[in-house]
């Protein structure tokens, strides 16, 4: 599950890897399967199990470029 092994230091570990592959320039962000792809390629293996394991948490950090949980928590 997302929250269980998604720490604080996993986060930006993720959202430096995600932003590392945006950077690149090669793929569009919400091609997932290319995304993980490049992930795999660039050894960002975080972001690939974070992806296959969560693609709506994903697609949610691209939107507002904050982890699903965080804002659960917040609404507790």
């Amino acid at each position: 599950m997302f929250g269980k092994w998604v720490t604080k230091m996993n986060e930006e570990k993720i959202k430096s890897q995600i932003l590392a592959i945006r950077d690149t320039g090669l793929t569009n962000m919400f091609d997932i399967n290319m995304v993980q792809r490049l992930a795999y390629e660039r050894e960002f293996y975080e972001l690939v199990t974070f992806i296959e394991e969560n693609p709506g948490g994903y697609s949610h950090f691209l939107f507002t470029g904050e982890f699903k949980d965080k804002k659960a928590k917040n609404q507790s």
